[in-house]
């Protein structure tokens, strides 16, 4: 059974204007699942649908089991979903340390755990454990973006939602950001990864889906859109 499985999906800001026209699709359990497509395919509004933040006019979303349409974001988030939006999601004002603790929030009544969760996001990313006490506002550009990881690692979720992770970063500080998703991965958090980084997108993701029109226009393992990466290129930043 996958972890995460999407049946006929309708969904949109507006009433009767649909982004996603019977979307469908499947995450495995321990998998990296990228989501690739043209600008307004879809992409971003499928995550925020499953977050919650957008309910389905018509069908399903299934969680290890458990249908989750109807579920408001905090609700979702219990159940061990976390969700990194576009660009950085902190409160800059506030330190390191603190917007963890925010992260961990749900938890909060549960010290040893919330503890814990800190020392994991710490030891994820060492750069951030040396600016503990530093607001988020001076943080790099890098930085915050895994500030923004981080903040959603300690909630210890299941299922990673991230939208564009490396929009707007140079490319070095968009490689760490990747290694640091694949070292989530590794210790076994579930990613559902949505990204315009077409070529990054095939190397880290075992499976993808291209959406045109809020719709899967392809699906497959990383070997079939590896083999034909430029067109697959082309059309997903043509949506020819």
């Amino acid at each position: 059974m996958p972890l995460l499985e999407l049946e006929d999906i309708v969904a949109g800001y507006v009433a009767e204007i649909d982004i996603l026209s019977g979307m469908r699709l499947k995450v495995e359990a321990g998998s990296i699942t990228g989501i690739i497509g043209p600008n307004g395919a879809g992409k971003s509004t499928l995550l925020k649908t499953v977050f919650g933040f957008l309910h389905p006019r018509r069908g399903r979303i299934v969680f290890d089991g458990q249908p989750i349409e109807t579920l408001a974001p905090h609700l979702v988030k219990r159940l061990g979903i976390g969700y990194v939006p576009q660009g950085t999601n902190t409160f800059p004002q506030l330190s390191v340390h603190e917007n963890l603790e925010l992260g961990a929030w749900v938890f909060r009544r549960d010290r040893p755990r919330v503890a814990r969760m800190l020392e994991r996001a710490y030891t994820a990313f060492p750069r951030l454990a040396e600016k503990r006490r530093v607001r988020a506002t001076s943080l790099s550009g890098g930085e915050a973006k895994m500030l923004s990881i981080a903040k959603e690692m300690v909630t210890d979720p299941r299922l990673l939602l991230v939208d564009e992770p490396s929009a707007g970063l140079s490319p070095k500080l968009s490689d760490q950001v990747y290694v640091e998703l694949l070292a989530a991965r590794a210790n076994g958090v579930t990613i559902l990864l949505v990204d315009q980084n077409i070529a990054k997108a095939v190397e880290v993701s075992e499976y993808l889906y291209m959406l045109e029109m809020g719709q899967v226009r392809r699906e497959g393992p990383r070997q079939d859109f590896a083999d034909q990466l430029r067109e697959i290129i082309r059309d997903a930043l043509l949506g020819v």
